[in-house]
């Protein structure tokens, strides 16, 4: 008699519910939504011309080229308007061929391009799977692509660029106007992840965004954007960077960021000359953090006549007051145990403006009440 088969074993993996399969796939286009590399136009180009195809739609007559996000809105309120604004803008828009005034966007048809086709696929895919199966599905692809694409990302910039247009008048209105019609390009990695690339509807859209940066399609011209030259990150994954802009284009747009927090570029310019007077007056609390942080607390406690609260065997117990926010309190703590010169390191820790002890203070550090915290030997 033979052995007996173990079908379970021997059955193909199907590929939707395969687990590593699917960290495999995220990952992937993790890196593609990431990717600082040099836009590779011939590939973007043709994605764009095979995603109006999929949508059923004529091929746009122009396919232009910008530098940065900022450009791209700034070009589609110029063309939707009819109007030149941005020097640099009309001069790349000219140089292509395509004079605000004189050529025509047409109207949107992202929703065509874009959405028709993420919405029939993932239809498709939940069909298949069902609730339970497409959640999992769902969460191994694409949380992760989302978090740090969508949220760490994308939101801070468009944060960025919308207050950059509100100050702009009528063709800034327009370039917020534009980011309601902006297809993501590398930064739709993080819902592409969900999908194979043997559906037609998203093989445009899916070389697009791995090729360029964030688009526009309307009904005679696309507007398609480099990918950053530049970007760095915290190990969270926010956009931070203390030296420099934590993000930036070919064309010089630019964003300086804390932890995940856009700073305006005066600002920026400020952090490696503070002192604490100018973290004292800034009106801006999320600005003064960043200052803060940047500065140092222990730095700032030194140089700001922090005062004495408290003291005990913990430690001291320091506090400074901040306009339109709450206190600074920290308590200053020495290590026990020696560093190998022989000298003990002090330590300053941030603590709830409602502890009133040093005790309480190392306590909470520990998730402890301050009768709760008895160490029998420091460390």
């Amino acid at each position: 008699m033979g052995q007996p088969t173990d079908t379970a074993v021997d059955a193909p993996t199907d590929p939707l519910i395969d687990d590593a399969r699917l960290a495999e796939r995220a990952e992937e286009w993790l890196a593609h939504g990431l990717s600082t590399a040099p836009a590779d136009r011939p590939a973007a180009e043709a994605g764009v011309r095979a995603a109006y195809r999929a949508a059923g739609l004529a091929e746009p007559e122009h396919i232009v080229w910008l530098g940065s996000p900022a450009a791209g809105a700034a070009a589609v309120a110029m063309l939707s308007r009819g109007e030149s604004g941005d020097p640099y803008v009309a001069d790349w828009l000219a140089e292509q061929g395509v004079v605000p005034g004189e050529v025509t966007l047409g109207a949107s048809v992202r929703s065509k391009v874009r959405t028709g086709p993420w919405a029939r696929a993932r239809s498709a895919i939940a069909g298949a799977l069902g609730p339970v199966g497409y959640a999992r599905h769902s969460v191994a692809t694409t949380r992760r692509c989302w978090q740090q694409l969508t949220e760490r990302i994308v939101s801070p910039v468009r944060t960025r660029l919308d207050a950059d247009f509100s100050a702009d008048g009528d063709l800034g209105e327009a370039a917020r106007d534009a980011l309601l019609d902006v297809i993501h390009g590398q930064y739709d990695a993080a819902w592409l992840a969900a999908f194979d690339d043997e559906q037609p509807e998203l093989a445009g859209l899916a070389q697009v965004a791995r090729s360029a940066g964030w688009w526009w399609a309307f009904e005679r011209i696309a507007v398609v954007t480099e990918r950053p030259a530049q970007l760095h990150r915290d190990n969270l994954g926010r956009l931070h960077q203390a030296g420099g802009p934590a993000l930036s284009y070919p064309d010089g747009f630019s964003m300086y960021a804390w932890r995940g927090m856009p700073v305006p570029d005066d600002v920026a310019a400020q952090l490696p000359d503070l002192t604490a007077e100018r973290i004292r007056t800034e009106e801006n609390a999320e600005i003064r953090r960043v200052m803060l942080e940047y500065f140092g607390f222990d730095r700032y406690l030194s140089e700001s006549d922090a005062t004495r609260v408290q003291s005990d065997d913990y430690g001291i117990l320091w506090r400074v007051d901040l306009p339109g926010d709450e206190p600074l309190v920290m308590v200053e703590v020495v290590n026990s145990t020696p560093e190998p010169d022989g000298t003990s390191r002090t330590y300053f820790l941030r603590v709830p403006p409602s502890v009133r002890t040093a005790r309480e203070g190392v306590a909470w550090t520990f998730d402890l009440t301050a009768d709760e915290y008895a160490p029998q030997q420091q460390t």
